[in-house]
């Protein structure tokens, strides 16, 4: 047998630690006193083994596939259930030779309050890569990755985490230009992760016609993108709340993301398929 190399192995070794460390303080936190209590969410919009993929388009290449899976069994952090989810995303074709994409986000989402209380990113971009593992008290309102530990508002959400709990924001009496307020954690910072209600209109895709409503997550300006709305999310108009469509002009072009596919969702979708 071949060893590992020690870099390899310390990492490993890190990402079990701080794992443990992360089950025991939410552990000690849920039997201290005086704890704050948290949220319960109402979730009728996705379940284990829901199963999305993706085709991404930059500007007129076709450049890379993305999929969103959660575990078929849920896992537990502590006393708490969580669903367990994965995003990746890698570069295809003629954009793969000169910029590889390799990219990789789990994170532990609470099934009861929708919060995350473990958050893995791997990425690989081109010649940039990073690394981090971030965990999430909900308790005592504080997330810790290997740099820092930082206070962070009430519910606060990563990034694979907020796209699940705006799953099942409730939208039977939303208005164009209602906003929904989301706080997100990102590179040890918090960020706003607010989406702004647009409409609804009929979308035709590869996979037929779907009805959906459409938001604009209201975003930095500067770090990726030009404009603060620069987004544009078509999600479908059904109880499943599935993106259908993502476009977004970016500081060097533009990139739309389409679904390709789908598998073990909660519900039927709004979609009137091709014959």
């Amino acid at each position: 047998m071949v060893p590992w190399p020690d870099s390899c192995l310390f990492s490993v070794m890190r990402f079990y630690l701080l794992l443990i460390g992360s089950i025991f303080s939410v552990a000690m936190a849920a039997a201290s006193p005086g704890q704050q209590v948290l949220r319960s969410v109402p979730n009728s919009a996705f379940k284990p083994g829901e199963k999305l993929t993706f085709r991404i388009h930059y500007g007129f290449i076709d450049a890379g596939t993305a999929e969103l899976q959660i575990a078929a069994e849920k896992k537990m952090i502590g006393p708490r259930s969580c669903y367990h989810v994965i995003g990746s995303g890698k570069s295809v074709g003629a954009f793969d030779w000169f910029f590889k994409v390799r990219d990789r986000y789990e994170s532990y989402v609470d099934a009861d309050a929708m919060v995350p209380w473990l958050f893995v990113r791997d990425i690989s971009e081109g010649g940039y890569k990073k690394k981090q593992r971030v965990v999430f008290n909900h308790y005592t309102d504080s997330a810790r990755s290997e740099k820092k530990t930082i206070s962070i508002p009430d519910n606060t959400q990563d990034l694979i985490s907020a796209f699940y709990f705006a799953r099942t924001i409730d939208l039977t009496k939303a208005s164009p230009g209602d906003v929904f307020p989301i706080n997100g954690y990102l590179d040890d910072e918090v960020i706003p992760l607010n989406i702004k209600f647009i409409g609804r209109e009929t979308l035709h895709t590869d996979l037929g016609k779907f009805k959906c409503v459409i938001f604009r997550p209201m975003l930095q300006e500067g770090r990726v993108f030009k404009e603060s709305e620069d987004m544009t999310v078509w999600v479908s108009d059904d109880l499943n709340r599935i993106p259908v469509r993502v476009q977004s002009n970016i500081l060097v072009g533009s990139i739309k993301m389409d679904l390709t596919g789908y598998e073990n969702l909660l519900h039927p979708p709004a979609v009137e398929r091709k014959k």
